[in-house]
């Protein structure tokens, strides 16, 4: 049982590497991207409080952030699996709040993986992203797009965008990880907790880079 986060820009493929890891080593994936966006589809309060933060490629409060993972982080199948956080600590602050968090909780960090992308490659896949609202499927117009264009092959709905995978949000959401999630990577190699994996290559290729990098 290991308990690692993973880091990178938007993009670099930390969701796809850490459901992958997750599948083949049992460790709970949690992911704040995906507990956020439930609740604005829920409507709820804590989505509401998002959604303009989430919209406009900013980051919404630590408080708010370090509330939902410190509930997710103290149940039950945290202990017995081991986690794999994506999607915080984003910011140095942050990094120091799960730290805390974690001793409390009565758990310790084994690992920080920052996955390595170009810069032009990680927005050709947010602006390619395409989504089917009915199955889920992801396509990208450049790398894996869709038989028929912007339908599903699957459900043959039409697909749609996520609001913040517009070209001027995607920039903004890269130079806020440069600005305020990137000096995590010093603050972990400091740590000696730090392994670097290129993510720029095909999922398996970069799994198979992560296997080996942890030793797995």
């Amino acid at each position: 049982m290991s308990n690692y986060v993973f880091l990178g820009p938007p993009g670099a493929g930390k969701g796809t590497m850490g459901a992958m890891l997750c599948t083949a080593y049992g460790n709970i994936h949690v992911s704040t991207g995906d507990i956020l966006r439930a609740e604005l589809k829920a409507g709820s309060a804590l989505g509401n409080q998002a959604k303009q933060c989430m919209e406009g490629g900013g980051l919404v409060s630590d408080d708010l952030v370090a509330a939902l993972v410190r509930k997710r982080l103290s149940q039950t199948d945290i202990a017995a699996s081991g986690f794999l956080l994506d999607g915080f600590p984003r910011t140095v602050p942050q990094a120091e709040v799960l730290a805390t968090m974690l001793a409390e909780i009565g758990l310790s960090l084994d690992g920080v993986v920052l996955i390595e992308v170009a810069e032009d490659l990680l927005v050709k896949r947010l602006v390619g992203r395409r989504l089917c609202p009915t199955c889920g499927a992801i396509y990208n117009i450049f790398f894996a797009p869709p038989t028929h264009a912007d339908r599903c092959d699957t459900c043959d709905v039409a697909l749609t965008a996520r609001k913040d995978d517009n070209l001027e949000t995607v920039r903004n959401r890269l130079a806020v990880y440069w600005e305020q999630t990137a000096p995590l990577i010093g603050h972990y190699e400091a740590q000696r907790l730090l392994a670097r994996v290129n993510g720029s290559g095909e999922k398996n290729a970069n799994f198979s880079a992560l296997q080996a990098t942890l030793h797995l």
